[in-house]
């Protein structure tokens, strides 16, 4: 059967832009600087959404000018790529993405102050980097010159909220990538069994979700197993699955630049009984979440709720994170829905609902997440995995 492949409409972008265009008058902003390497977890983000750019061993920036569409500075690498593929299509290559050693005899690069003067004669007066905190050292002070002496702010918090909503495009290209993560994760548990190597489980995984049109991953795909699974950023080793093992699989594939992102603890033979009660007391926490997903909720209340449960269940200190983050071009992106948060939830939100449970010396670790798109009827779930898998 042929697969049926979603994408963002090229229509959607300039809305996007509009969108930022109103925040920088609405701030005062000349312009606003957004900034994207390759980075798995977060890197691709900016240039994803206004340009529909895969970054990858060069870094881009989109660039906004008040009146005008913005321009999208590339190194001389991605130029070509860059003119093919983005929704972007006043194109810069940047003097200061050439690699150090490289020379490049074809392209014409062009520092990023002989832009600004050209775009902004007298220089910019108010700028906004986003992601400050994602910029290296170099390109950071190189940004900081060419914008001299403008004042420069942290533009995350403005332009980040926008994303929070999701469109009908975005959310057929999510609803794929959950797709993909079930088939994923349907493989993985399929092959789970003593014996098996955690890797090998990892790649019956990543075979299935790259055939069926992921192109990377939010996070590298985790298979955890006994007390390799303790940590929370566990790493998938070649650790030999055994005998009533639990065995923690958390997939996050991308696809279009959008994430799914679902985990579970199976559970083989028979395991220690806190073992399982711990497994049942992270599905009571989820499914008491997932039906108080309702728009006009505050997201920390509803969060508030799971780690009461896994609280009273003796877990108050292993629920180490926020339990509830939107998901979209980054996996776990904002709004984070967690104690601090006053996020009230909304329709057309994607809400992952990540249970976790780490660091103890009984049980060691485990994590149940599932994805929820929010209607106006209450959560609808991204996926079919069942929460107790037993083998």
């Amino acid at each position: 059967m042929e697969q049926k492949f979603v994408r963002i409409p090229r229509e959607e972008y300039p809305v996007r832009w509009d969108k930022v265009r109103k925040i920088m008058k609405e701030h005062d902003l000349d312009m606003i600087l957004t900034y994207s390497d390759e980075r798995a977890t977060y890197g691709n983000a900016y240039a994803r959404y206004y340009a529909d750019l895969q970054t990858h061993f060069e870094p881009a920036l989109v660039l906004f000018l008040q009146d005008r569409d913005p321009l999208l500075l590339v190194g001389p690498e991605t130029d070509g790529y860059a003119r093919e593929r983005s929704a972007v299509k006043d194109i810069v290559v940047l003097s200061e993405f050439s690699a150090e050693d490289e020379d490049y005899p074809f392209s014409v690069v062009v520092p990023l102050k002989e832009i600004l003067n050209q775009y902004i004669p007298g220089g910019p007066k108010k700028v906004g980097f986003a992601p400050k905190v994602h910029m290296g050292a170099a390109i950071y002070e190189a940004m900081l010159n060419a914008c001299s002496p403008a004042k420069i702010i942290e533009a995350d918090k403005l332009i980040e909220p926008m994303r929070g909503i999701k469109s009908e495009s975005e959310i057929a290209v999510i609803c794929k990538a959950y797709e993909i993560a079930e088939l994923g994760m349907q493989a993985a548990i399929k092959a789970v069994r003593p014996g098996i190597t955690e890797r090998e489980l990892a790649a019956e995984a990543e075979y299935v979700m790259r055939k069926a049109g992921a192109e990377g991953y939010g996070i590298d795909p985790i298979i955890s197993s006994g007390p390799n699974a303790k940590h929370i950023l566990a790493r998938t080793t070649t650790r030999v699955i055994e005998e009533n093992d639990a065995v923690v699989i958390t997939l996050a594939p991308r696809y279009e630049g959008y994430h799914g992102a679902i985990a579970r603890t199976i559970l083989l033979g028979n395991p220690k009984p806190e073992v399982k009660a711990a497994v049942e007391a992270m599905i009571h926490a989820q499914e008491t979440c997932s039906k108080n997903l309702i728009p006009g909720n505050v997201g920390s209340e509803v969060e508030a709720m799971g780690r009461k449960i896994m609280a009273e269940a003796g877990y108050e200190k292993n629920f180490m994170y926020s339990g509830l983050h939107s998901v979209g071009v980054i996996e776990f992106e904002p709004p984070i829905l967690g104690p601090s948060s006053t996020t009230v939830i909304e329709k057309n939100m994607v809400i992952s609902i990540d249970i976790p449970l780490f660091e103890d010396d009984t049980v060691g670790g485990m994590r149940l997440e599932e994805g929820y798109l929010i209607t106006e009827d209450g959560p609808k779930q991204m996926s079919r995995i069942p929460f107790m898998v037993e083998k």
